[in-house]
């Protein structure tokens, strides 16, 4: 219709014109016959065979041309409109399909929404409507034709439920994660934020960048097959889901019931890495399958695994840890190795599912988070299946290095309830594979006989670009060691379990766990775009033995420190899965804030006089002291209650009576 118009307005003055020629003419005519003009006949202004004739010619001549020529205008216009419109449907049918291949669902409400998606949602908004394919029609043109505005917006997107549970869905939904970054993709040559490894803390800090700097450009570099995901229901939830194709799903329920997915964002919410470059308005692009081998520091650029090279303006660390190994199994041999499992990953938590629903017999080597976790998630498989769990570890009880001593020794009884059988005090000497078994001697002539091996030994952090980069390598923590701004060069930092940071409450430290990976992610990413905050927010880390065990700590936990617990009896509100029902969330630091901790009340309920190192350790809270200071507190079946501890580390005071510092977690409240 707006095409009708314009070749209307173009026609008018013509028309005008024409008219002004006539009534000249007819004028002209009427004096030369010595009439008054208003007597001569309109007839005669067209066939008067006599004055005037010629003129009368070549003004129907001008006409005429005039119409034809506006006539072809008109149709290759309306021509070409509709051959440009039916290429723009196509182009959105072609589009639209894509969209629905990677994705379907929304994306989760708990994760900040990046600048990115909201542009990708405005562009497909605007979507020019159909133009009515009829000739111009003056007439008519403020009464646009009904039928293209009947038809829906081909690329229209759903609109988003309001109070929905955060999730990430499934990938099983989506193409292959291994082929969303092809060997013939384009990979952009310059990005201005550059972050190697794609784990939460890459996740946390490209959320970050965003959140300060809308139009950021963010590239993810990582060697795994899947785009960022959280790590800790790996060990937790998935090995208690009912879904049999959890593997496949990597959908799971937390403690309070509600599922989700450990996938922080599905495929849509990122852009290709090969639109990034030109991407207007930004975005966070993620390469996966991709390795970083070598960093040029002072011509700020990486090569990848495929000599591909990338430069930036800013770049992140965030390469995490592959887990270790005991020398006396990588000198065993490759059969051995065949049958042992180095959980860490994804593919690890696969393999390791199902394995674990084909053999009679798995031994866990390791007593600490991991290993506990594992083995208890096992061992409440095999009162069904009838696998046999075996847990052996160097240390006497269950988490002996975090643990006192009689809280350990009541951890490994936990575990043992569980069905796992606890082999402590366990030193291996060699393993080797016989009679289609994997034997596992221990150097005090004890003889393990099992079918396949989970070492869970520790993590080993990932410090292979520190060559190249020329990046210093702690030598007491390992980790790339950074200042209190986890900054390693003026132009580049390092977050997540790779860095070894100055802690400026609790001196120099490196942390492997889930929330320091957020916090130091977030804190980079703030830096990155000009912050210059130190490190100061405690970050937390928590484990569950199953739905009704649960702790959490802070700071420096370390059972070689003297230690002073404070318990109190349980109820059925001190669980994990209570906790989680309470806050609404799995990831329960993702509810800890600092801003509760401000002014802690005390509890006005007297602590009982009761032994403190009784056999049932229903609740409590545990200090570890350094110079009569507190440096790290575990809240035994107490939660909610972090900003809390926090606080207290934060002020790095002497406290005469401990008990009554444990009266601000009211933990002797029911």
């Amino acid at each position: 219709m707006l095409k009708c118009r314009t070749v209307w307005r173009k026609l008018a003055p013509l028309a005008r014109a024409s008219s002004t020629v006539c009534r000249q003419n007819v004028r002209r005519t009427g004096l030369t016959h010595g009439r008054l003009p208003a007597q001569v006949p309109a007839a005669h202004m067209s066939t008067g065979p006599t004055g005037g004739g010629r003129e009368n010619q070549l003004y129907f001549l001008l006409v005429g041309v005039t119409c034809v020529g506006a006539g072809v205008y008109a149709y290759r216009t309306v021509k070409g409109d509709q051959l440009r419109y039916q290429d723009r449907i196509d182009e959105i049918s072609s589009r639209q399909e894509k969209f629905n291949t990677e994705n379907s669902d929304t994306p989760s409400e708990s994760e900040p929404v990046l600048a990115a998606e909201s542009v990708e949602a405005t562009e497909t908004q605007v979507v020019p409507k159909p133009e009515p394919q009829a000739e111009p029609v003056p007439e008519s043109e403020a009464e646009p034709s009904p039928e293209p505005q009947a038809e829906p917006l081909p690329e229209e997107p759903s609109p988003p439920v309001p109070d929905a549970e955060v999730e990430a869905p499934s990938e099983t939904t989506e193409p292959p994660l291994g082929e969303s970054t092809p060997v013939s993709l384009k990979v952009p040559s310059h990005t201005p934020y550059l972050l190697i490894g794609g784990g939460t803390a890459s996740f946390a800090a490209a959320r970050s960048i965003r959140a300060r700097d809308p139009d950021a450009k963010v590239l993810i570099v990582t060697d795994e097959p899947d785009l960022p995901y959280m790590r800790p229901p790996l060990s937790k939830e998935l090995w208690f889901s009912d879904d049999p194709s959890v593997t496949e799903t990597l959908r799971f329920k937390q403690w309070n019931g509600k599922e989700r997915s450990i996938y922080f964002q599905p495929a849509s919410f990122y852009i290709n890495p090969e639109e990034l470059e030109g991407a207007e308005n930004g975005g966070v692009a993620v390469l996966t399958g991709r390795k970083v081998v070598h960093m040029d520091v002072r011509g700020n650029k990486v090569k990848l695994d495929d000599d591909t090279e990338i430069s930036y303006d800013k770049c992140l660390i965030a390469t995490g840890g592959v887990p270790r190994n005991l020398q006396v199994m990588e000198r065993a041999g490759e059969e051995v190795m065949k049958r042992t499992t180095l959980f860490r990953k994804v593919d690890d938590f696969k393999s390791l599912d199902k394995v674990s629903r084909n053999i009679k017999s798995i031994t866990i080597i390791g007593g600490g988070f991991l290993g506990s976790e594992l083995a208890c998630a096992l061992g409440r498989r095999s009162n069904d299946s009838g696998l046999e769990v075996i847990q052996m570890y160097p240390e006497k009880g269950n988490m002996g290095k975090v643990l006192p001593e009689y809280l350990s020794n009541w951890t490994t009884e936990k575990v043992k309830r569980e069905g796992v059988k606890i082999i402590s005090e366990a030193l291996v000497k060699s393993v080797t594979c016989k009679d289609d078994k994997v034997e596992i001697l221990l150097k005090d002539g004890r003889l393990v006989k099992t079918d396949h091996i989970v070492a869970a030994v520790g993590l080993e952090p990932n410090v292979d670009l520190a060559k190249s980069a020329g990046l210093e390598v702690d030598s007491d923590f390992g980790g790339f060691r950074v200042n209190a701004e986890l900054q390693a060069r003026s132009n580049i930092w390092v977050a997540g379990d790779a860095a070894c940071f100055y802690d400026i409450r609790l001196g120099r430290r490196r942390v492997e766990h889930h929330d320091h990976a957020v916090v130091s992610g977030r804190l980079a990413g703030e830096n990155m775009t000009g912050a210059n905050k130190p490190y100061w927010h405690q970050s937390m880390f928590w484990s569950d033995l199953g739905p009704d065990v649960g702790y959490e700590a802070i700071g420096i936990v370390d059972s070689s420190l003297p230690t002073v617990g404070v318990f109190a009896k349980a109820t059925s509100k001190d669980t994990p899965r209570a906790a989680t029902e309470k806050s609404g969330t799995g990831i329960r630091s993702e509810s800890e804030t600092e801003d509760t901790a401000t002014s802690p009340v005390a509890s006005s309920t007297p602590a009982p006089s009761v032994e403190q190192h009784r056999d049932d350790y229903g609740k409590g809270v545990i200090f570890y002291l350094r110079d009569k200071v507190v440096v790290g507190i575990i809240l035994w079946n107490v939660f909610n209650r972090m900003p809390i501890a926090r606080k207290i580390i934060k002020d790095g005071e002497e406290h005469a009576d401990l008990n009554e510092v444990a009266k601000l977690f009211n933990i002797h409240e029911d």
